[in-house]
């Protein structure tokens, strides 16, 4: 799908509301009618319940993938990490169906690489559990894995934004919500374990989205309230809002560039990369010596191969301000087909860090 494709398919408003609320969502007991007025203030005229049906039509049309809170799975329990490994032509299918059969499997990619052509990412409630699962595979297929844990996060902001109305996605009333000071605790109570569970397949679309979560695991709205902008302040949620199909907008080329950055620049590296508004996901991960010389990687997304590829050159031009950067020195891998996307078991890692008795 082209961005032209996208943009006839949505109209002002429809635009206006994916740009505003791919995060700071007011968490408030009826959160539609503050963001329908901030809306108002900014040139887009929607009652609540219009913002409401808008949302739940695009939710139900798939140009949403959900409504709700992005989970910051790393910070609820547990680990999830890239892997890497070869499937030969002949037996790439095969292969596929076999990594896909291990649960702890979340997705699963195809790319363009001459080598490392197959990318999966293992999610378990236990970090030691990923050497067993690797171990599994390597059995199972015959062909060796390459872990390639998140050493450093430098970003995850993964907003698409379309051109129109509020195209910056500065509209943030996450300040609406109570007022919170972090737990300082990093396990989880067993009611804020059933809260991430229930949070974890999006909030319901109604006026009352966050009573209804409180009635759905006998909890109290206001402590429903409170525990998600705490769970804000400290990161295990990233954000509230629309969280769109990148496709059904537009964004169809997936690029993940790699970087052979030099170690002891990785750390300025990281945060300059980072600024680039279109750059989704930006890590550190671990190069496999004789095989994967790249320790920076940097996922960008374009509307089309000319944006793609404009974007990846800026990735470089950035990169040059630190280090002469080479031919050698960085490579872009294209997905080229899905091959399993499922949700991260959220419910065992939030599981495996719950104590048993509250807090």
């Amino acid at each position: 799908m082209t961005n032209a494709d996208a943009t006839v398919a949505l109209d002002e408003r429809e635009r206006a509301i994916i740009n505003a609320f791919q995060g700071g969502f007011p968490v408030v007991e009826r959160p539609f009618e503050p963001a329908a007025r901030a809306l108002a203030e900014r040139g887009i005229d929607a009652t609540a319940d219009e913002l409401l049906d808008t949302i739940r039509r695009l939710d139900e049309e798939g140009t949403l993938s959900r409504f709700g809170a992005l989970i910051d799975a790393e910070a609820i329990g547990g680990t999830a990490t890239l892997v890497a490994m070869h499937a030969p032509e002949d037996r790439f299918d095969e292969i596929a169906e076999q990594v896909n059969a291990h649960r702890e499997v979340a997705h699963n990619y195809e790319r363009e690489h001459p080598h490392l052509n197959m990318w999966f990412v293992v999610s378990v409630a236990d970090d030691e559990d990923v050497e067993g699962v690797l171990e599994a595979i390597e059995d199972e297929t015959g062909q060796e894995t390459y872990n390639l844990p998140k050493q450093h996060e430098f970003r995850v902001e993964a907003k698409f934004l379309l051109d129109g109305p509020i195209s910056q996605g500065d509209l943030d009333l996450s300040d609406l919500g109570p007022d919170v000071e972090p737990s300082g605790r990093g396990s989880l109570t067993p009611a804020e374990r059933d809260l991430v569970i229930e949070l974890q397949g999006g909030l319901p679309l109604t006026e009352t989205p966050y009573a209804d979560v409180a009635d759905a695991i006998d909890q109290d709205v206001e402590w429903v309230a409170e525990t998600i902008n705490r769970f804000l302040a400290e990161g295990r949620l990233r954000r509230v809002g629309v969280v769109p199909n990148h496709y059904a907008l537009g964004y169809t080329e997936n690029g993940m560039t790699v970087w052979d950055v030099p170690d002891d620049l990785v750390s300025e590296v990281g945060p300059a990369i980072a600024e680039l508004e279109f750059v989704t996901h930006c890590y550190e991960r671990p190069r496999h010596e004789g095989v994967w010389p790249y320790d920076f990687f940097a996922m960008t997304h374009g509307r089309s191969e000319e944006e793609s590829e404009r974007r990846i050159e800026q990735v470089r031009e950035r990169m040059g301000d630190f280090f002469d950067v080479g031919d050698e020195d960085w490579d872009t891998l294209f997905s080229t087909r899905i091959l399993k996307k499922t949700g991260i078991r959220m419910d065992e890692r939030a599981a495996a860090n719950t104590e048993e008795s509250e807090t």
